[in-house]
């Protein structure tokens, strides 16, 4: 028997994936009486043909909040994955009215002005000179976790596709002040050596605004540890 009252989780998704990406947690949401929205941003996954040198961050979030309007979404449960947390920040600052609540997964937490490669200084200059190396506006998908089985290696590589840069580079501009709603951070504890979301995890943990959660998966619960990731997400959002 569930005991936590149905949800509308709306996912803002990490930066070379998709809506598709979320796939796994479809079933799982829908038994426990939840709705589980994962749109996909301009420019990746099924709206790939629609990439062009502008995208940016406010791009990503406008593409967002469209969602919210048109699917008429409110008490909004928003989770943002990876790249996703500079996204579904600025929602969550524009959509003040509609989200209850942010859960961040492995994510990064902007403060206003600040961009992603703020966030993580030592990816600009390599990034950036990957992208001059190719078309100029667009960076590869990064190498997945060890722990990603074989067939979901194949699967992701198959559907990740390039990332516009200007989508790292565009600073977060918050219109209402900082946020106040509730907020949790999920870290994913299977670390790179680089421990991108480390900073964030620490910053959380020891700050009393927040709720502080940790997963034993790398860096995509999502696709290696749905399960786990679910009975976190039911968890909080009990």
């Amino acid at each position: 028997m569930n005991s936590t009252s149905p949800k509308t989780f709306l996912v803002c998704h990490g930066a070379w994936s998709a809506g598709w990406a979320w796939k796994k947690m479809h079933p799982l949401m829908q038994a426990a009486g939840h709705r589980l929205v994962t749109p996909s941003y301009t420019g990746l996954g099924e709206r790939a043909h629609l990439a062009h040198p502008g995208l940016d961050l406010e791009s990503h979030i406008q593409d967002m909040l469209n969602v919210i309007q048109y699917e008429d979404l409110r008490d909004i449960v928003l989770v943002g994955h990876s790249y996703g947390g500079m996204v579904a920040t600025g929602v969550a600052d524009r959509a003040r009215d509609k989200v209850a609540q942010l859960i961040y997964v492995d994510a990064f937490v902007p403060g206003d002005g600040q961009s992603l490669f703020d966030l993580n200084e030592s990816g600009r200059a390599p990034l950036q000179k990957t992208a001059k190396e190719g078309d100029g506006w667009r960076v590869p998908p990064m190498q997945t976790p060890p722990d990603t089985s074989a067939a979901d290696v194949e699967w992701l590589a198959a559907r990740r596709v390039q990332m516009p840069i200007k989508c790292f580079e565009t600073g977060l501009k918050l219109q209402g002040g900082a946020l106040t709603l509730p907020r949790s951070y999920i870290y994913a504890t299977r670390i790179t050596p680089a421990d991108t979301f480390g900073p964030f995890a620490r910053m959380t943990r020891s700050d009393p605004a927040w709720r502080y959660f940790e997963i034993d998966a790398s860096h995509s619960p999502n696709v290696t540890a749905p399960e786990a990731l679910m009975a976190l997400l039911e968890t909080i959002t009990r």
